[in-house]
């Protein structure tokens, strides 16, 4: 099932190598126009945030439509990986705070050493 947005974590990207491969994964990007510490531009028609340093060194990614290549974050984060070359992470499916914190602290990483699910307390 498609979920309707998508949220990874880079460790070692800034925002200009995630545009160029998002324009090369979905289509044409936007200026990003910096708010705080946040950017925002448009890849194609999807909303994108970026927040540097949102966990400790690692960014977020965050596409705010299900109008993306991409299924879900496990494939987002998989295709990142593959084009950026950069270690990854994503949670393994959709989380609902109900579900508390054990399962909100369950991760995939992607890395060179292959794809792993881990423990990442992020709070």
């Amino acid at each position: 099932m498609r979920q309707p947005d998508i949220e990874i974590y880079l460790k070692d990207a800034d925002h200009k190598d995630i545009a160029n491969w998002l324009a090369a994964a979905i289509g044409p990007v936007s200026e990003w126009a910096q708010k705080g510490q946040t950017f925002k531009c448009t890849a194609g028609a999807v909303p994108v945030t970026w927040l540097p340093k949102a966990v400790g060194k690692w960014h977020s990614l965050y596409l705010d439509s299900n109008q993306t290549p991409w299924d879900d974050d496990i494939a987002c984060a998989r295709a990142a990986f593959g084009a950026l070359n950069m270690e990854v992470r994503c949670a393994p499916g959709s989380w609902v705070e109900e579900e508390g914190d054990e399962q909100a602290d369950r991760w995939i990483r992607i890395s060179a050493d292959g794809e792993e699910e881990i423990t990442w307390h992020t709070s």
